[in-house]
C-alpha cells in the first residue's frame, strides 16, 4: 500500500490517481488517497438492523471495519462474492470502511481535464455521488465521492 500512496504523491497538480472497480457491466473509481488497502473477500459478521447496503463489519488487524456493498448502494443488484471479488478498505473522515466491489481493475493516472461533468438526466442516487465521468479510450468511468456514499456511516462515527 505504501507503494501505492507513492506514485500518488509523484503524480502533477493537474494529474489525479484513481482506483477503478467494476460493479455489474459498469466501472466506478475512487481516489487513490482514501484507499488504504486491497483485500480478497473475506466473509463478514452482519449487524442487526444495519441498512440493506451494509452486510455486516469484519476484524482488520484488530480494528473492526464496516463493509459495504457498493452495488447495493449505487442501486444496483446485489455483488455475490467470489474470488475475485475485493473488498477495498478506504479512510473517509478518519474512520476506515470496507468497500464490497466485484472486481478492482487497475489504478489509472488521469488528467483533470479527461473528467467531465456528469450529465443531468435526473437526480439518482449514483449521479449525486459521482463527481465526474471520465473518458478514456475503451471506457468511461465514473468517479465516485466516498464522503457522499458513505455520509451516513461518517455521520454516525461524527
Amino acid at each position: 500500500m505504501q507503494d501505492l500512496q507513492n506514485s500518488a504523491n509523484s503524480a502533477s497538480a493537474t494529474d489525479l490517481e484513481i482506483i477503478s472497480f467494476y460493479l455489474g457491466d459498469q466501472i466506478f473509481s475512487v481516489n487513490i488517497m482514501s484507499v488504504r488497502e486491497i483485500r480478497g473477500w473475506a466473509p463478514v459478521t452482519p449487524l442487526a438492523h444495519s441498512p440493506k447496503h451494509v452486510l455486516g463489519v469484519i476484524n482488520l488487524r484488530g480494528t473492526v471495519i464496516p463493509v459495504i456493498d457498493m452495488a447495493l448502494r449505487l442501486g444496483l443488484d446485489a455483488i455475490v462474492p467470489t474470488e475475485r471479488s475485493a473488498i477495498i478498505v478506504a479512510e473517509i473522515r478518519d474512520q476506515l470502511v470496507g468497500l464490497l466491489v466485484e472486481n478492482v481493475s487497475d489504478m489509472i493516472t488521469v488528467s483533470t481535464n479527461q473528467m467531465q461533468a456528469v450529465p443531468e438526466v435526473g437526480a439518482t442516487a449514483v449521479q449525486l455521488m459521482t463527481t465526474a465521468i471520465i473518458a478514456l479510450e475503451k471506457q468511461m468511468i465514473s468517479h465516485l465521492d466516498l464522503d457522499i456514499v458513505l455520509h451516513e456511516i461518517t455521520d454516525l462515527a461524527a
